[in-house]
């Protein structure tokens, strides 16, 4: 059974940094992709930034240049690196895995896609003051 285990969010302030890491286990194959998705009370679900096995990211135009993603392969870790972090960022933040690539819904934001992805983790908190 896919389990992934999110930790890292917390209350920040305006500026401020965080980094989420999220723990992946008991897939039988190489993912073809992990992502982070946040969604904010009364909001969809929402494609934050992907990355895939050969390492290609996508980043939602909100985050670029303030939001890394990288996966740690020996230790089976995804991670968001998270700078200048805005009020507007403040949302729920949940680890996706899949064997299709989840550029896509970063890119498109398609609901449908993101609705149909196969694992999630349950989720960690980010609330950023200003």
């Amino acid at each position: 059974e896919v389990q992934l285990v999110e930790s890292g969010g917390g209350l920040v302030q305006a500026g401020g940094s965080l980094r989420l890491s999220c723990a992946a286990s008991g897939y039988t194959y190489s993912p073809s992709s992990l992502g982070w998705f946040c969604q904010a009370p009364g909001q969809e679900r929402e494609g934050v930034a992907a990355i895939d096995s050969d390492g290609t990211t996508s980043y939602v135009d909100s985050v670029k240049g303030r939001f890394t993603i990288s996966w740690d392969n020996a230790n089976n870790t995804l991670y968001l690196q998270m700078n200048s972090l805005k009020p507007e960022d403040t949302a729920m933040y949940y680890c996706a895995l899949d064997r299709q690539s989840l550029r896509w819904g970063v890119e498109s934001q398609s609901r449908p896609f993101i609705a149909g992805i196969n694992y999630w983790g349950q989720g960690t908190q980010v609330t950023v003051s200003s």
